[in-house]
């Protein structure tokens, strides 16, 4: 299995999520199956057929959190300057189809949130700047066609 690359802030949210899951939402889930079930018929019962959902929900998460944390590989993000594009480093791109700038850190792929500035190292974006350098151009193959950007600055 592949190691996934994490920050040890990033590492400690999984730790977060999956105590939380394990000691609230798990048993709050079972308070509200048992309460369903004290409704009688469950064959019809939509609060049990919700509840038992929920279940399924959190125990697949926690498996998937499990594994995300017994295979994760921790990277220390170095500060200071850099000539190149690497995991935990901010790059400021610009978009030469429309024009704007934009800058993403590149972290592991539970730490991703493109909305906040942070892709995947393993996104298309994020593989076609790892390595690079502040000057160069890269072209990704996104959802809405082939993208071109230069890229900036990295620090």
């Amino acid at each position: 299995m592949d190691k996934i690359p994490i920050t040890k802030e990033g590492l400690e949210k999984v730790r977060q999520e999956l105590n939380r899951l394990k000691k609230e939402e798990r048993p709050k889930n079972i308070r509200a199956i048992e309460e369903a079930r004290s409704h009688g018929d469950i064959s019809e019962n939509a609060e049990y057929h919700a509840a038992k959902e929920a279940q399924s929900f959190i125990a697949s998460r926690i498996n998937e959190l499990q594994n995300v944390i017994s295979s994760s590989e921790v990277i220390h993000v170095e500060k200071g300057p850099a000539t190149h594009a690497v995991f935990g480093r901010t790059v400021l791109v610009y978009n030469l189809e429309t024009g704007e700038e934009t800058a993403y850190q590149l972290l592991g792929p539970y730490e991703s949130d493109p909305d906040n500035g942070t892709i995947s190292v393993k996104s298309p974006l994020g593989q076609a700047l790892i390595g690079r350098s502040a000057g160069d151009e890269v072209k990704v193959n996104t959802p809405r066609g082939i993208q071109e950007f230069e890229i900036i600055k990295i620090y």
